[in-house]
């Protein structure tokens, strides 16, 4: 081998031997240090993770506080009782009569996080005093929603019906909060409200009337209206409207269809001729119509007797009750 090829073997000799060291070099400190970038990314990115769920509980606790203080309550029983009250306020402020409207309560039924509690309403009255129910039921500043909404037609000229759900949310659990007394960002003078006047207006639910016949031309006397003599009041003429609860005692409403007024009885008051015990929120099978479903009747004693009748009946409809259809309190009184 000349010098030539001795230098050049070196050469290569070299080359190699700093291919070798440079992956050494790569394989003790290079590729650990990429290892550690990478382990250290990892973790960065756990810790910015921890951080925005943290950033996104917290928000959210201060969501469910702010929900919690538009809630009447933290417990079911003290926000049925509120909410009811609450209610029954609206009621009278928006011009009607609280004795001609029923509340039955609703719930609770369970859902993920809070239990839905309400009331069942039906009433009549003047058609824009039922809207100006609906209107400050829709603006209520707390947590609420009415459900099953029906207008119709009401018993008396002038009068319509009106039937909805009116429900609230209890949360479970509750957050600590301190509620205070919430106030609606409109009223019944609020332009918002004036948006709904032409409902009223054209009364778009009284049914139709048929024009009345022209007056007779001057100098032919008209005929004479034929009177319709009176009907004395019968037990058919004193309809049950509402078996609900004020302030925590239970009342009866009773409309006098001849009169055009709402009698108020408790339990203990004279009432077709006995004495009310009690009402009774059972829901049982609608007599006559086992098909259908009565949620509410007033029990009252005539001697030894126990008699019912059912919201929406008439003291004509009462009926006698077998031991096997009381109440547990009253069938072991019994």
């Amino acid at each position: 081998m000349n010098s030539r090829e001795k230098l050049l073997a070196s050469v290569i000799s070299s080359l190699l031997g700093i291919f070798v060291f440079g992956f050494g070099i790569r394989a003790l400190i290079v590729q650990p240090l990429r290892d550690v970038d990478k382990r250290t990314a990892v973790v960065r990115e756990k810790i910015e993770k921890i951080k925005t769920e943290r950033r996104n509980y917290f928000a959210a606790e201060d969501r469910l506080k702010t929900i919690a203080a538009t809630t009447f309550a933290d417990s079911v029983d003290e926000a049925s009782a509120k909410s009811g009250e609450a209610l029954t306020k609206k009621i009278l402020l928006s011009g009607l009569e609280e004795s001609d409207f029923s509340r039955l309560p609703v719930g609770p039924r369970k859902l993920r996080g809070a239990n839905e509690i309400g009331w069942n309403v039906q009433g009549d009255g003047p058609l824009d005093k039922v809207v100006n129910l609906l209107f400050v039921l829709t603006e209520s500043p707390h947590v609420h929603r009415v459900d099953n909404l029906s207008v119709s037609v009401g018993d008396s000229p002038g009068l319509v019906r009106v039937r909805f759900r009116f429900l609230t949310l209890v949360l479970d659990p509750s957050p600590e909060v301190t509620r205070t007394n919430l106030l609606s960002r409109v009223t019944l003078e609020s332009p918002d409200r004036r948006l709904l006047d032409e409902i009223a207006r054209r009364d778009i639910l009284r049914p139709y009337i048929k024009r009345p016949p022209p007056p007779p031309p001057p100098g032919q006397p008209g005929q004479p209206a034929l009177a319709t003599p009176g009907t004395p009041p019968g037990p058919d003429t004193f309809r049950v409207v509402s078996l609900s609860e004020w302030q925590g005692q239970p009342e009866v409403h009773v409309r006098d269809l001849a009169q055009q007024r709402t009698l108020r009885f408790r339990p203990g008051d004279d009432f077709a001729g006995g004495s009310i015990v009690m009402i009774d929120y059972r829901p049982m099978p609608m007599p006559g119509n086992a098909m259908l479903q009565s949620f509410s009747r007033v029990i009252f004693k005539i001697g030894r007797e126990y008699w019912a009748i059912e919201r929406g009946q008439t003291l004509a409809d009462r009926r006698k009750l077998a031991t096997t259809e009381l109440p547990a309190q009253l069938a072991t009184a019994k």
